[in-house]
């Protein structure tokens, strides 16, 4: 299936830079993980089944 074959009314084309790769095992923002894993340890994830009043 070629770019063309694809209906791009109901699907966007996304092209992912493959030399983006480098960066799978790197850490980038390690404060801003650090504060991310301390607030989900405190708090936590939100529940996803009920509605917000």
């Amino acid at each position: 299936m070629g770019l063309k074959d694809i209906n791009t009314k109901k699907k966007p084309v996304v092209l992912v830079d493959k030399s983006l790769d480098f960066f799978n095992d790197k850490v980038l923002f390690p404060k801003k993980l650090e504060k991310a894993n301390e607030m989900l340890r405190k708090v936590g994830l939100p529940m996803l089944g009920k509605k917000a009043l």
